[in-house]
């Protein structure tokens, strides 16, 4: 009888994810008038709150059903019920949208129950929409919650209403709020109307206050979510978003709503596909100011070439970012020698695969489900020119004496992380640009010979 090996049991060590209850508190803030509610202890929400300040400079309330020792034991229906009255009494919110935490979900707390129990007993409150969704950190990522959270809504909100179908449904994922604003500027100029959920890009980057305000203005209005069942199409970014029942699958399943899934447009391929497919939905060409702004990247690429041509990255962070950066980077001539990242979908190098030409002969590493020590161990050993992922990457860039340049989410050691475009081509020519004078930068300062020519 053959005796059953277990798999030996590694703790980690600065974790490269964050946990699922932050994606889904970001997915509520991108939605107009609507309060995150954590269900469990107030710990989660303040630990969530400190890093998306830190990272969005901006004042971010995430409210708590505030677990004591005695409500891990006994449950905590009381505790999510006093929290709904309290945010509706003090902030009148047109949606709150709960997330559970691991404490909730671990002493079993049927949140639905809760709730439908809830509205029967507070007829007079029905008029805040109530999302909730499952969101242990123990079964995934921060990435796991943001989508999680974005088909919950859908799922509660969308609606068909009208036999005509019109507009665009937009699912960006969990990209930077000038991201966001760049996709929302596209749209426009095809002069489709859109329907874009979360759009964080006030919320999270607003301009400065004259005087406090509870919940903060912008998001998706909740009209535009009813508005999906009515849709043309739907666009829903991230390759490996893909294998998994998203929004846009649900309104598909629904609704009949046709749904585009692509890559995140980082770099000029992938960018080409999003633009092809608006093209396709809406029956219009590509607006002049981007063919413009592509051909002027085109020009970048051949200036530049020689400066990045073979130099090799260490590319980190959330799986569908990391695909779309190493796209972009294999674009322009890097070697992306590591890709690596937290998530554990089980489909990162197979989605690498799909976009990087020669990936054997380049002889990438790819790593998922990985912290940052085992990153750091491997890095060294492919010896990159720079690495390119978030903040929490600093230690090993130290160590390394490698540059860093910053990414994605959490920025949280220099200015401007809300402020970084990373889609379409003018995202690929600001990182273009980074990348390019980094090296640069890089071989000037070691150099024994102090040049001043490129």
């Amino acid at each position: 009888m053959k005796t059953q090996q277990k798999e030996e049991y590694k703790a980690t060590s600065n974790a490269c994810k964050l946990c699922s209850p932050l994606g889904a508190s970001l997915v509520f803030r991108g939605i107009e008038n609507t309060m995150p509610l954590l269900h469990g202890s107030q710990g989660c929400s303040t630990y969530i709150r400190r890093y998306l300040i830190s990272h969005y400079n901006e004042p971010i309330d995430i409210a708590s059903s505030n677990f004591s020792e005695e409500t891990a034991v006994f449950g905590g229906g009381a505790n999510l019920k006093l929290a709904v009255d309290n945010i509706i009494q003090q902030y009148h919110p047109a949606m709150i949208g709960i997330g559970t935490t691991c404490l909730s979900e671990t002493i079993g707390d049927d949140v639905p129950m809760i709730l439908k129990d809830y509205a029967k007993n507070n007829p007079e409150e029905n008029d805040t929409v109530i999302v909730s969704v499952s969101t242990p950190s123990y079964s995934g990522t921060h990435i796991d919650g943001f989508h999680a959270a974005v088909r919950a809504t859908v799922d509660t909100v969308a609606e068909k209403q009208s036999s005509q179908a019109a507009g665009i449904n937009f699912f960006p994922g969990m990209l930077s709020p000038a991201d966001y604003r760049h996709f929302q500027e596209i749209l426009s100029d095809y002069d489709i109307p859109f329907n874009m959920l979360p759009d964080y890009s006030q919320t999270l980057d607003g301009p400065m206050w004259t005087e406090y305000h509870k919940i903060p203005q912008g998001g998706t209005p909740i009209e535009k979510i009813k508005a999906m069942g009515d849709a043309l199409a739907s666009i829903e970014l991230g390759r490996v978003l893909a294998e998994t029942k998203s929004a846009g699958q649900l309104l598909t399943d629904r609704f009949e709503i046709p749904n585009h899934r692509i890559g995140l447009p980082i770099g000029i391929s992938e960018t080409d596909v999003l633009f092809d497919r608006i093209s396709q939905i809406t029956g219009k060409p590509m607006p002049e100011k981007y063919a413009l702004e592509r051909a002027r990247l085109v020009d970048a690429y051949a200036d530049g070439h020689k400066y990045v041509f073979e130099a090799r990255a260490v590319v980190y962070g959330e799986e569908d970012l990391v695909i779309g950066m190493a796209s972009f980077l294999s674009e322009i001539g890097v070697v992306p020698a590591l890709c690596a990242s937290g998530g554990k979908s089980g489909h990162l190098e197979a989605k690498l695969r799909q976009v990087i030409d020669d990936f054997d002969a380049k002889q990438i590493q790819v790593k998922e489900g990985v912290d940052f020590v085992e990153i750091g161990e491997v890095a060294k050993k492919v010896n990159p020119d720079f690495l390119i992922g978030n903040s929490k990457g600093y230690k090993i860039a130290r160590a390394m004496k490698k540059p860093l340049i910053r990414i994605g989410f959490p920025i949280h050691d220099r200015m401007g992380g809300a402020r970084v475009v990373h889609v379409g081509y003018r995202g690929a020519q600001q990182l273009f640009d980074t990348i390019t004078n980094t090296i640069i930068a890089s071989r000037q300062d070691s150099s024994p010979v102090g040049y001043f020519y490129m």
